[in-house]
């Protein structure tokens, strides 16, 4: 396999889903895992930094992995440890989440263990907001890997990706701002954007981001489309209608695919039309990667679309 184009950190867990029968099915999760397959599925050579057990969970995570042609060369396997799940249960008010990942494999993460090399050789980096806030190690070891990567001439993504779950508010939006403020490209939900920045309208959450450091931004608007801007240079992509029946991970997989493509063409503009056609595709099936489309199915629907 090739080198790595994109290097995504973070913690990846398997899912457990309760089927309508009361069962549950096992699937794969975690937003830089599934960023990294996006981006693969989209033409990049992505990789992943993080850890793993040495369970029947960590196996399957690397078999996915090496399934969708995304490289395990920076995945430690460590001994003894075991890694995240997390399971998906249903009722009448919608669908909750119960975490089983405190003290994982992944979350011992620290910057000793950076693939340094690979870093400062790779185009870019990617992490996102939940990737600092699994533990303070991983934290460490985003910042470290993001000045590595800009130190060597590349370029750092960021999600902000917001989970109150794991961290208070407070806390979030005071370190994903600094992070964000050391970012080449920001990608942020309009959703997680209002409750870090205070903010509601979607053109002055751009200019706040724009205002920390950023020269792209990508904000995802959900059904509504994306708001992209470069060095302020503001356009809106209206969302694509689509027989809409899980949005869980569309967000990842527009970054993934938006990265891909940026690397593909170096024109932010084509590369957020590319993945907010992608991102919609991936809502008309169910969990977070299995609908994460293709290349050539995301550039057919994009090319049916114009056509229409």
């Amino acid at each position: 396999m090739s080198a790595a184009q994109i290097l995504c950190l973070g913690e990846p867990l398997v899912e457990f889903n309760q089927t309508p029968e009361g069962q549950f099915a096992m699937g794969f999760g975690g937003d830089v895992s599934n960023v990294a397959i996006s981006a693969a599925r989209h033409g990049a050579n992505a990789g992943l930094i993080t850890r793993v057990g040495t369970d029947p969970f960590g196996a399957a995570l690397c078999g996915l992995w090496t399934d969708e042609g995304v490289s395990t060369a920076n995945v430690t396997e460590a001994q003894g440890e075991e890694t995240g799940v997390y399971f998906v249960t249903h009722d009448t008010d919608g669908h909750h989440f119960t975490y089983r990942r405190t003290g994982s494999a992944a979350s011992h993460l620290a910057p000793d263990d950076l693939p340094r090399d690979a870093l400062q050789s790779c185009p870019m980096f990617y992490a996102s907001g939940i990737s600092l806030a699994v533990s303070d190690s991983m934290r460490a070891a985003v910042v470290a890997a993001a000045e590595a990567t800009r130190t060597a001439g590349g370029v750092f993504a960021f999600d902000p990706n917001l989970r109150v779950a794991l961290w208070p508010l407070e806390v979030a939006r005071e370190v994903t701002h600094s992070v964000m403020a050391a970012c080449d490209i920001a990608l942020p939900g309009l959703d997680d954007a209002r409750q870090l920045t205070g903010l509601q309208p979607p053109e002055e959450i751009v200019r706040f981001y724009h205002d920390l450091g950023p020269r792209i931004v990508a904000l995802t608007l959900g059904a509504d489309g994306v708001l992209i801007s470069v060095d302020g240079d503001m356009r809106t992509l209206p969302g694509h209608r689509v027989d809409a029946k899980d949005a869980t991970g569309a967000g990842d997989c527009f970054n993934g695919a938006f990265l891909a493509n940026l690397l593909d063409t170096q024109d932010p503009f084509a590369a957020a039309e590319h993945a907010n056609m992608a991102a919609a595709i991936s809502t008309t099936g169910y969990g977070a990667v299995a609908p994460i489309p293709t290349v050539s199915h995301t550039r057919s629907a994009l090319n049916a679309a114009w056509q229409s």
